[in-house]
């Protein structure tokens, strides 16, 4: 009886596959008539709330190293939950500060800001800084704006 069943099931798949391609190698012809009135959907706004973060793991910070920064273990939001991520050495780069990567809750929602470099230490992503070397000069009407030794 078991044998049965299982052959009559992969009999009906075969059949199934081999009319989906039949289906799928046909073509078609979709006429639009004027007049009607036109549907458009839009697909509702798609956001994700994240919870908040477990609080952090207590790692030991290494010796400092020549030419690298450590970064932090953190928490990120992967698949459907928080996961560690284990702190980690990052090489340096000069005339820049390292941003250590942090969880801000914004309108009760949760958000990620991740690590990375900063030329002036404001905290300010670089592409939206309006004055990039410090100079009381705005980026827009400075010909040289990462030059500090600007006169």
């Amino acid at each position: 009886m078991i044998r049965t069943t299982s052959a009559a099931a992969a009999i009906a798949l075969l059949a199934l596959f081999t009319q989906a391609s039949a289906q799928a190698a046909t073509q078609g012809t979709v006429i639009i008539q004027s007049g009607q009135p036109e549907r458009t959907y839009q697909a509702a706004p798609a956001y994700q709330v994240i919870p908040a973060p477990p609080p952090p793991r207590h790692e030991a910070v290494p010796r400092p190293r020549r030419g690298q920064v450590w970064e932090e273990g953190h928490w990120e939001w992967r698949g459907n939950r928080h996961r560690w991520v284990q702190g980690h050495w990052v090489q340096a780069r000069n005339g820049y500060q390292y941003r250590q990567p942090q969880w801000v809750e914004r309108e009760g929602r949760w958000e990620m800001r991740r690590g990375g470099w900063d030329r002036d230490g404001d905290g300010i992503a670089n592409r939206n800084d309006r004055d990039r070397d410090g100079d009381g000069v705005p980026n827009r009407r400075d010909n040289q704006p990462d030059n500090p030794r600007r006169y």
